[in-house]
């Protein structure tokens, strides 16, 4: 059962979870660039601050999927300290 719960995580999850932080990190750096780039139109801005938002929004949660992964495998004695050097 570990090495299945293991498999599901190195093979799914982190991968998952490693893209989907990627995404919103792109989405934060996007919505600063607009930020900065057009500085002077309104529309602009706002909708670059809600890309700003939300990409921190999105890190926050993938962070926390993260930490959730590793507190319910470490809660039911799962060893995945062979697997964490391939992060």
């Amino acid at each position: 059962m570990d090495s299945f719960i293991n498999a599901v995580t190195d093979k799914i999850l982190n991968p998952l979870i490693l893209l989907l932080f990627g995404i919103a990190l792109l989405v934060f750096i996007w919505g600063l660039v607009k930020f900065i780039a057009q500085g002077g139109d309104e529309d602009v801005r706002t909708t670059a601050k809600r890309h700003i938002i939300y990409g921190l929004i999105g890190m926050a949660i993938m962070f926390s999927a993260f930490a959730l992964v590793r507190l319910i495998t470490g809660v039911f004695g799962i060893d995945t300290s062979q697997n964490l050097d391939q992060l």
